[in-house]
């Protein structure tokens, strides 16, 4: 099987935010890999655009050093950093003043894709996007990425959504969640809907339940002052956690058309159950012998949650009658990311020994491994008699695909080559974005009105005892943590 690298069309691409963490990690890394990867013209234009007092030079120096940094093997292997750097440029812009804008569009050039990244705080996208216009930068083919947050609740997504449709057309709006770029969950849509096997079994008929996890072995670490305003509801599971669920449960879209796909994610959304009060639990890491979340958050009073685990339903024929278990949280025993489908049990088994476990699982990983499994059952080897064991059909790509897995570009990378080709299938929607709010908004205001204490769990356990009665009231159990 041959890789098969598509490049895009010659392009400008100013990176707001230039100088800040997220582009030095993310961003310029990954478009140095694909630069090397032959997949960004010779002729493509990346503009840094920071309130920092820098030149070009100073501009390729930093970036630089972050691929040094960050840039993982590609450095030592590609060569090509010079003539990347060469195509760097860099302006010192103020986003709320005059300052910059006018060097800016002189940089911009005439003919080419020009996308501007919004790599800074949701306070300043509306100031930056009207300022795009004012100065007449921008155009009616320009195209503008966003990063999360999207607001904080409904209100605030709202009055964000209206302040880039002022300047610019939900076509022009690349809302990024680095989740759908992942490699495993775009393998996910193809499985659905590409094999004749899985979809007649993608109902309540067939599925018992369905977990999806993401837990992180770390803390909130440096960026402790700003998820202690947000949270693992706000920070992980209206967003991530619900873009994934939508994934998974969506109709099969008439065709792979990114408004078609989105139109169908929406409706999962839009019939979400609410979750009453005894069906989710939060929690926050701060044991006795262990890390704190409240001394990580510097609060001692915090009572933010660093942990959610949620049961929810769709209300649709599909689905009727089958639990989504939902969990995600800090300091927990793994890192690692999954989505699992559990099919039903036999309902008449043939064997008086039908083994541990016994039900079929579509295990999809996320990380630290992307792959699929699906959990089978066969007999055991040698002479015994007819004893079954479970065992998975595993496709970790590493192992299956070989160097391809290895040269597969990571999610931002992906993402922003979507941008440039013009492709908004992986992106959010405005209607999806404000959709999740009004679903995630009463759970909070709930916790807040009730006046809701977090449960307390040990780092590096599975979080707190009551996650575990939260499916164990179901006769189920949560999936393990380790990878």
């Amino acid at each position: 099987m041959v890789s098969r690298v598509i490049p895009v069309d010659p392009f400008d691409l100013v990176i707001f935010g230039g100088t800040g963490d997220l582009a030095r990690r993310k961003i310029l890394p990954g478009l140095f890999r694909r630069f090397c990867a032959g997949q960004m013209p010779q002729d493509a234009q990346i503009i840094g655009a920071a309130r920092s007092d820098l030149d070009a030079a100073g501009f390729r120096d930093l970036v630089a050093d972050a691929i040094a940094e960050f840039g993982g093997k590609t450095l030592a292997e590609c060569g090509e950093l010079p003539a990347f750097l060469d195509r760097l440029d860099y302006v010192t812009i103020d986003a709320r003043g005059d300052d910059g804008w006018a060097e800016l569009k002189t940089k911009m050039r005439k003919g080419v894709v020009a996308a501007y990244y919004f790599s800074v705080g949701p306070g300043l996208f509306g100031d930056i996007a009207k300022r795009l216009n004012s100065w007449g930068i921008a155009d009616k083919n320009s195209r503008i990425v966003v990063e999360k947050p999207f607001g904080r609740d409904l209100a605030s997504a709202q009055d964000l959504n209206a302040s880039l449709a002022a300047e610019f057309d939900e076509t022009q709006i690349y809302r990024i969640d680095h989740y759908l770029g992942k490699e495993t969950v775009q393998n996910l849509m193809a499985i659905r809907f590409g094999n004749l096997l899985f979809e007649p079994l993608w109902n309540a008929q067939y599925i018992d339940h369905i977990q999806i996890s993401v837990a992180e072995s770390v803390g909130v670490g440096g960026r402790g002052a700003y998820y202690d305003k947000s949270g693992a509801m706000r920070d992980m599971v209206q967003n991530h956690l619900m873009q994934l669920l939508c994934l998974i449960a969506m109709e099969p879209p008439s065709k792979f058309d990114p408004d078609a796909v989105r139109d169908e994610k929406l409706k999962v959304i839009r019939a979400l159950q609410p979750v009453a009060p005894h069906e989710i639990v939060r929690g926050q890491y701060g044991g006795n012998d262990g890390p704190s979340y409240r001394d990580d958050a510097g609060d001692p009073r915090s009572f933010t949650e660093s942990y959610v685990a949620l049961k929810t339903q769709i209300a649709n024929w599909r689905w009727s009658g089958v639990p989504f278990y939902l969990r995600t949280g800090k300091r927990l025993k793994a890192r690692t990311s999954e989505i699992a489908v559990v099919f039903k049990p036999l309902p008449h088994s043939i064997f008086d020994d039908v083994g541990e476990g016994g039900q079929n699982v579509l295990a999809i990983q996320l990380q630290p491994n992307e792959g699929i499994t699906l959990d089978v059952t066969i007999k055991e080897p040698g002479p015994g008699g007819m004893r079954l064991a479970h065992v998975p059909l595993d496709m970790t790509f590493a192992e299956t695909l070989g160097d391809e897995a290895e040269e597969a570009p990571d999610a931002y990378e992906r993402l922003i080559m979507d941008v440039i080709r013009g492709n908004q299938t992986l992106f959010m929607r405005g209607d999806e974005v404000e959709a999740a709010w009004a679903w995630t908004d009463p759970i909070i205001d709930g916790w807040r009105d009730r006046h809701d204490v977090p449960k307390i769990y040990d780092a590096g356990s599975t979080g707190p005892e009551d996650a575990l009665a939260l499916l164990h009231r179901d006769g189920r159990r949560w999936r393990d943590l380790s990878v």
